[in-house]
């Protein structure tokens, strides 16, 4: 069975973690870390095999482990991918804005061609990429719309500079519509179904995305439009918000769980 690793140990990794330890997934959780080691300390004493928790992300990276889960933040995929990849070591994104920075983008493709290893991105909380990734050479048009309940998204950078008061919001407000690469940057917690989107369709700069306030829902609903000379493509995910994250769709967690399951199995590929 692989070996695997953990960067983070919140609500998304613990889940995974979880999955993992519950046989899911036929693999083995050797080592973690966290940048608090209060959160590495709380996740294994649920776990019935203990992994080992490293003192760094470089230790970890350096472990006897074929395979890398990134559950962490963007800022932890822009410091640590490269490390991981130099230690030949595959990864998995959970946090997949941050490659809508072309910059850390090129460096991880290209360390993916030095090292011969491979990233993988989950699906994540929307459906559908297999047709976008199929068609994205006749597509014309990409819209995303999200809405999700306020409390979802409070804490986003979008707010630091913003005028909008969620705590005023009585009916469903349209606070953000703009590219993907600004939603983002904007939303670093909310929105990484945009950045999937976007690697797999047209980009970031042409995709385009509307997040939206609703107080009257208790969903992370993801409505995406997509146009081109093949046809049209509609397609809508009304999503259960996690119980111990409400920032992130339960569907988030189980198509990690389900692609690294993929991974770590040898049994026949369905789907593009």
């Amino acid at each position: 069975m692989k070996r695997i690793g953990l960067l983070g140990c919140g609500a998304i990794g613990t889940s995974i973690a979880i999955a993992i330890d519950g046989g899911k997934i036929p693999a083995t959780l050797t080592h973690v870390y966290d940048k608090s080691k209060e959160n590495s300390k709380k996740l294994v004493e649920r776990l019935q095999t203990k992994p080992e928790i490293t003192e760094n992300v470089g230790l970890l990276a350096a472990a006897p482990i074929e395979i890398i889960i990134e559950a962490a933040s963007q800022e932890a995929v822009r410091d640590n991918a490269l490390t991981i990849l130099q230690n030949k070591k595959d990864l998995m994104i959970m946090s997949v804005g941050a490659l809508l920075d072309e910059s850390i983008l090129e460096v991880i493709l290209q360390a993916c061609k030095d090292f011969k290893k491979k990233v993988y991105l989950p699906s994540g909380a929307i459906a559908g990429l297999d047709a976008i990734k199929s068609v994205k050479d006749e597509l014309e048009s990409v819209i995303l719309v999200t809405t999700k309940h306020p409390q979802s998204l409070k804490g986003a950078k979008f707010f630091e500079t913003s005028d909008v008061n969620l705590e005023e919001i009585k009916q469903p407000t349209t606070i953000f519509e703009g590219d993907a690469s600004k939603a983002v940057k904007l939303f670093p917690a909310n929105i990484n179904v945009a950045a999937l989107l976007s690697l797999t369709g047209l980009g970031s700069q042409k995709t385009n995305v509307r997040i939206v306030a609703d107080p009257n829902t208790d969903k992370n609903t993801h409505s995406i439009e997509a146009i081109g000379s093949f046809g049209k493509l509609f397609i809508k995910v009304e999503n259960i918000p996690d119980q111990n994250n409400p920032k992130t769709s339960r569907l988030a967690i189980l198509s990690a769980i389900e692609k690294l399951r993929q991974i770590c199995s040898d049994e026949i590929s369905i789907g593009t």
